[in-house]
């Protein structure tokens, strides 16, 4: 028999989809060209990029990863990655996003594929169709986390099956996002950071009461060797620590730079109304990461003391990624409105996930069905063609997602790191250099794509498992990769020619 408590939980999550999918469908009237549909026709506000472009950054390890990271091995790990994100974070905002926005409008890129190929004079659209490829080949994966954190939720709250609790929530994702577009996908993101801000502050406000006040959630972090420090790592297993090395915290920080590749949150800068608005979204948008991921990572602190106290048992492995969840169930036990309040929290978790995966899934139908097939294949297709070919992009890529989703013993952050780094690290250098160097050429261009993307898989499955100094997060080393081989490339090929010299100018 179905509690009153999983009633009031269930209504609240029903709601929330609920507005999601009226958003995508009222949105879905008034996508009437390609442009429309993969960038809103540039008519963003301020406060809707801003926040539309982190709630689709933090993803489900926003409010499962981090946190489940911070309970298992202490604050070191996630503190420095939170660090490097809040910096990266701020720099993309402060560098990248005015020069993106006039750049783009100016030679009439509407994705980041076509602006490489456009910004280079690609006419094989070679640019073009490499980093399409790119972008499917990462966000399958990353698509493929928010999945299973859907999965999780449900399973571990419910009791419902997880391969089933993860299709029903892939296809609202789909739903909206083929339906609405751009604009839906900005929409709701906006909605859903609202959302996941509720679900921190009222998990962290509960988390420490219930464990007894935040001298006793200090009195036990502190007392854990290596847990409460920035430069040693708890063992929950043994109880014991290990040292956090100057170089360890190097790696760590590297996740800052994967933001100048990240397909998705440069779109959002593609798709503001006005660059000089620019700088209130950048001040919005590096305000909110910061203070959600030390709430996040808070509650993975607070959880364990809650642990101590004896109100959560003890979580293992990838199981610490659903202390969140528990949380909401213990405050679900306080009455019909706490109920409900947990049920928003909850939604707060699918509005991390759907946020990431629908920006996601659109900016890998867009490169499909416009720099593919039209650019690259040079297939005519009409606005309503282009569309059609997107939509059943985005529901391709869903599948394919969902396979890969099915072990539920899948690690969420684990899953973003590494698509974290493979669009970091093919991205990142080539955006910067596109941006600001003015020799850079199409072979610089090309050569620091692959071999950045090469590098991420390289260093990934045969450097780092060696071990010692080795043990680096891919993205740094392809990041330099990278960016070496751009520099080398470009400066023993042709320069840019006159045409390509006057668009840069332009863009300054």
């Amino acid at each position: 028999m179905i509690s009153s408590t999983n009633i009031c939980i269930v209504i609240a999550i029903i709601a929330y989809l609920g507005i999601t999918l009226y958003i995508g469908f009222s949105f879905s009237k008034k996508n009437q060209n390609t442009e429309d549909f993969y960038l809103g026709g540039r008519k963003m506000g301020p406060f809707v990029t801003a926040m539309s472009a982190e709630a689709s950054d933090m993803s489900s390890w926003l409010l499962m990863g981090l946190p489940g990271l911070a309970y298992l091995s202490g604050i070191a790990d996630p503190a420095w990655t939170a660090i490097g994100l809040g910096i990266g974070t701020w720099l993309n905002w402060l560098l990248v996003s005015r020069r993106l926005r006039r750049y783009s409008s100016n030679i009439g890129a509407i994705t980041v594929p076509s602006f490489f190929s456009k910004r280079y004079h690609d006419d094989r659209n070679i640019l073009n169709a490499i980093a399409a490829l790119v972008i499917v080949i990462f966000f399958i994966p990353y698509t493929a986390s928010g999945f299973a954190a859907c999965g999780k939720l449900f399973n571990s709250l419910f009791g419902i099956d997880y391969t089933t609790a993860m299709i029903v929530s892939a296809c609202v994702i789909v739903f909206y996002t083929i339906m609405g577009g751009f604009s839906a996908v900005s929409t709701t993101d906006l909605i859903q950071s609202i959302v996941m801000s509720i679900a921190l502050i009222t998990v962290l406000v509960f988390g420490v009461h219930t464990a007894g006040g935040f001298g006793a959630v200090m009195d036990n972090a502190t007392s854990l060797a290596g847990y409460f420090t920035l430069f040693a790592s708890h063992d929950a297993a043994s109880g014991a620590s290990s040292p956090y090395t100057f170089l360890t915290i190097v790696s760590t920080l590297a996740w800052g730079l994967g933001y100048f590749g990240m397909p998705h949150i440069l779109l959002r800068f593609m798709a503001i109304e006005d660059e000089k608005k620019l700088v209130m979204s950048r001040r919005i948008a590096t305000i909110w990461v910061f203070v959600a991921m030390a709430a996040a990572i808070m509650i993975g602190v607070v959880g364990l003391g809650m642990t101590k106290a004896g109100a959560l048992e003890f979580l293992e492995g990838s199981s610490s990624e659903t202390i969140i969840v528990r949380i909401a169930g213990l405050i679900s036990q306080y009455g019909v409105l706490a109920a409900l309040l947990a049920g928003v929290i909850l939604a707060g978790i699918l509005a991390a996930t759907m946020s990431t995966a629908d920006s996601q899934m659109l900016a890998a139908a867009s490169s499909v069905s416009q720099n593919i097939i039209q650019d690259f294949c040079r297939i005519k297709l009409s606005s309503k063609q282009s569309m059609f070919f997107a939509r059943i992009t985005v529901a391709i890529i869903a599948v394919i997602a969902v396979f890969l989703a099915r072990d539920p013993n899948s690690s969420v952050f684990m899953i973003v790191s590494f698509a974290w780094a493979g669009f970091g690290g093919a991205f990142a250098a080539v955006m910067l250099c596109a941006l600001f160097w003015k020799r850079s050429n199409i072979w610089g261009a090309l050569a620091g794509m692959v071999s950045g993307g090469a590098t991420v898989f390289i260093w990934k499955f045969l450097v780092r498992p060696l071990g010692g100094v080795w043990n680096i997060y891919e993205l740094l080393p392809a990041f330099i990769v990278s960016f070496v081989c751009i520099v080398i490339v470009s400066l023993l090929t042709k320069a840019p020619d006159e045409a390509i010299v006057k668009e840069f100018e332009a863009a300054k």
